[in-house]
């Protein structure tokens, strides 16, 4: 590709500019922007060629007559319990990168009960749907024929109406658990407590009962911790778990902000981390790396969640089958704060 290609600055690019740039046919460049079936009939390494001299060029797709053609809005929504959510931010990015490849637009909102998001699916203002980490409440009935995707949910999820499981894209929660607790049980840890989250979406669960099981024969102390308020309400449970005079000298937090929210209890009691109490937590995000002395956490591939999430809609806009997906792996990443039992 060569700058002489491109077309004058005064005028915007088209359709033709791409295809001779990219050295293919304008049916083609159609077929790659087109989003439909079709398109699939072109190859990765033709269809990378055209997207690639689009993006030289700065050429954007008539969506509209696209979508009319299609009978589709061209865009998805991403339906997060917490917009708020430090770890929803990493899935967004995926859910962007992915969606991207596939001419989609994203539109990402909290809050949506189960008769919303039916009544979205049913007025065209969405393709399809991403329901990241569902709670009770999104898991009303959804039409049959709307194109929806779980991230972060139950594998067994069925459609009330027909019995059939919706593609389910799962994080391997339980096995990221089980390694925060055999780290601190190797650290010599014997009474380990518990920060819970008290939400109802199937992730939480899987997390508490990977918990109990991985803490069986020793001794727990456990506090429920509202999520959806943030730090402050993580501070007071930590702070009422470190007040105790049988006190953990061990803690798991269900999710890194809440992790954070020990650290501000921490040293409103004069309790140092790691010397006086090893903290770890689960997710990953910025602030982990932040925090003095740096997290200790269990990685949630929130990026790797939104592109497979994405993916796996695209495939169903096309009308082809969705196999199921292995759960994507977690891992734990050793930090500064925790230290061997005293």
């Amino acid at each position: 590709m060569t700058e002489s290609s491109a077309p004058p600055p005064s005028r915007r690019p088209t359709g033709r500019d791409v295809a001779r740039l990219a050295g293919v046919s304008q049916a083609t460049v159609s077929l790659v922007f087109s989003g439909a079936e079709a398109g699939q009939r072109v190859s990765e390494a033709t269809r990378e060629r055209v997207r690639e001299a689009a993006r030289t060029l700065g050429y954007r797709p008539q969506a509209a007559g696209r979508q009319l053609r299609l009978g589709r809005s061209g865009m998805i929504l991403l339906a997060v319990p917490n917009i708020l959510g430090p770890f929803f931010g990493r899935v967004l990015v995926g859910v962007h990168e992915e969606a991207g490849k596939h001419g989609l637009a994203v539109v990402v909102s909290s809050g949506w009960g189960s008769a919303t998001l039916a009544e979205a699916a049913t007025t065209s203002r969405f393709d399809g749907l991403l329901l990241c980490s569902p709670d009770d409440s999104q898991l009303g009935a959804l039409p049959a024929d709307t194109p929806v995707v779980f991230l972060d949910a139950d594998p067994a999820l069925a459609d009330p109406g027909t019995g059939r499981t919706r593609p389910t894209v799962e994080l391997d929660v339980a096995g990221g658990m089980r390694a925060a607790v055999e780290h601190l049980t190797a650290l010599g840890h014997r009474r380990i407590g518990h920060l819970r989250s008290t939400h109802s979406a199937y992730t939480f669960r899987v997390r508490q009962a990977a918990f109990e099981a991985a803490t069986e024969g020793l001794e727990v102390l456990e506090l429920g911790v509202t999520l959806n308020e943030g730090q402050r309400a993580a501070r007071s449970a930590a702070h009422q778990l470190l007040s105790r005079q049988d006190r953990p000298r061990a803690v798991v937090c269900d999710d890194d902000v809440v992790a954070s929210g020990l650290y501000q209890a921490a040293a409103e009691l004069g309790l140092r981390i790691p010397a006086d109490v090893s903290v770890v937590g689960i997710d990953n995000i910025p602030v982990a790396d932040l925090l003095a002395p740096p997290l200790t956490t269990v990685d949630l591939p929130g990026e790797e969640l939104g592109r497979t999430g994405v993916a796996a809609l695209a495939a169903l806009l096309r009308g082809e089958p969705v196999p199921p997906v292995a759960p994507l792996a977690t891992g734990l990443v050793l930090r500064s704060s925790t230290r061997p039992a005293q």
